[in-house]
């Protein structure tokens, strides 16, 4: 177990993979933590220097403290890169992850290497659904929330073939801190690269699952054609957390794209 002290908290983090080689980072969707790129990184580790995290507020990392904004998140990446030396990296995010890549990119572009967006978008939701979400679990708690989420998080399929699966990242969904929770919340709220996106310079990958009731593919691929050059791949079957349900077809997509750009 890893601790980075991080913008006067802690981050609880893992590093893997090939010391030396190109750097790698995971960013992990609202509501989970780094647990969930375990069937992906044994398929990677082989060919770069990997970092995962829980961000803020999120699995063992502190719970939130200061303004509920994306660029907290931003700037514990940042940190934590900085903590552990690595200059630059691909960055990998799901969901928030992939707000916070882009949002890394735009304040510190010589950090980003190139992203993989997987189910995330340049803007998430609406300010409504956030304050219907906010209000909500502040009333109820996470566990009022927990069969729509999760029916989000997954397509019905594989909820039906893995209910032990299943219930495991309810149980992650649900022993999220409140705060940290709510803090992510407001953050994507008011987190908005429409215009960032259009002058994002590095290779990008968007990737989605074909039954993503958060991020649809239609709002996926409407992001990936703001980006210059970016390429778009749907993944049959799948919900929004690919990296669970099709880890071995997201890691192949992976390495086709990093070895199409030379990252790796």
């Amino acid at each position: 177990m890893l601790f980075a002290a991080v913008n006067g908290i802690n981050l609880h983090y893992k590093r893997c993979g090939r010391s030396g080689a190109p750097a790698l980072v995971f960013c992990n969707s609202l509501g989970t933590d780094f647990r969930i790129w375990e069937a992906v990184v044994p398929l990677l580790e082989a060919r770069f220097d990997i970092v995962l995290y829980d961000k803020r507020g999120h699995g063992l990392s502190s719970d939130w403290s200061g303004p509920a904004v994306l660029q907290s998140h931003i700037d514990d990446l940042t940190g934590l890169m900085n903590h552990l030396k690595i200059g630059s990296a691909v960055i990998v995010g799901l969901s928030v992850g992939g707000l916070i890549a882009q949002g890394v990119q735009a304040a510190c572009p010589a950090r980003v290497r190139a992203m993989m967006l997987c189910d995330t978008v340049h803007k998430i939701g609406t300010r409504e659904m956030w304050n219907e979400r906010i209000a909500r679990i502040e009333k109820s708690g996470l566990e009022s929330m927990c069969d729509t989420i999760i029916a989000r998080w997954l397509s019905p399929t594989f909820r039906a073939a893995q209910p032990a699966c299943t219930a495991g990242l309810t149980a992650m969904l649900v022993r999220t801190p409140k705060a940290g929770y709510l803090a992510t919340c407001a953050a994507i709220r008011e987190a908005d690269f429409t215009r960032e996106a259009g002058l994002i310079p590095v290779p990008a990958l968007c990737v989605v699952g074909s039954e993503d009731a958060s991020t649809p593919p239609a709002t996926v691929r409407g992001c990936a054609d703001l980006i210059p050059g970016s390429a778009f791949i749907e993944i049959p079957g799948a919900g929004h957390l690919p990296c669970i349900e099709e880890p071995a077809l997201l890691a192949r997509h992976f390495l086709t794209f990093v070895t199409e750009h030379d990252l790796g």
